[in-house]
């Protein structure tokens, strides 16, 4: 009796139902995506814009700076390495920070696309009104009201009729 819930359930009955959702299945997926498309965005950064910002920069490389913690000099990251020097690499610190970023305006721009895309093809419309004026104290009543709840006037039949 200790796995079963107030609604009679138990646990492998609720964990089913769980998974079932829909929602659940769409988050596994865009994990999936999620994580093919950080691939992408590594090697458009490692590969193509890295290059190009060293080339720019006069062939700074990111990848290579690095602070040696046992305080002596190394030409190459994978030099301090292979000595088994302890090393802070803020150039792969820079890096991650470039393809966080990319990553992030990608995302930016598919919200976007799908959002004007969605308000295309599902136009919202206007809400019709719930409220109007009172014309005597200027207080937001009810659309239905045929007398102000605040200032206890009678509404005029045109401001009965009036939508706004």
């Amino acid at each position: 009796m200790g796995n079963v819930t107030k609604k009679g359930k138990g646990l492998a009955g609720e964990f089913r139902e769980f998974i079932m959702r829909g929602n659940v299945l769409d988050m596994a997926v865009g994990v999936i995506i999620g994580a093919a498309f950080g691939s992408i965005v590594s090697s458009l950064v490692d590969d193509i814009l890295m290059p190009v910002i060293s080339l720019i920069t006069g062939g700074l490389d990111f990848s290579n700076w690095f602070i040696a913690l046992n305080g002596e000099s190394y030409s190459t990251l994978a030099a301090a390495q292979e000595a088994g020097a302890a090393t802070l690499n803020f150039g792969s610190f820079i890096s991650a920070i470039i393809n966080f970023l990319i990553v992030a305006f990608c995302i930016f721009m598919v919200v976007k696309s799908f959002n004007a895309m969605n308000e295309k093809l599902h136009p919202t419309e206007e809400a019709a009104p719930t409220t109007k004026k009172c014309p005597f104290c200027k207080s937001e009543i009810a659309i239905e009201a045929t007398r102000c709840p605040h200032c206890t006037s009678e509404l005029p039949e045109e401001v009965k009729a009036e939508k706004a």
